[in-house]
């Protein structure tokens, strides 16, 4: 196995987690737009209540 220097480990440890947060983006992303589909797409449309 690929043994890593204490440099490169403690480099790795202080690195911001850049996957962490596009996957948390891109999860609220769908989530907002799944808000506004269901919000203009099928609530607007159906109008006002009788």
């Amino acid at each position: 196995m690929n043994k890593i220097s204490d440099a490169e480990r403690q480099k790795i440890l202080e690195s911001p987690p850049v996957g962490t947060w596009v996957l948390m983006l891109s999860v609220a992303g769908g989530m907002v737009a799944a808000w506004l589909f269901l919000y203009y797409g099928v609530f607007l449309s159906r109008g006002i209540i009788n």
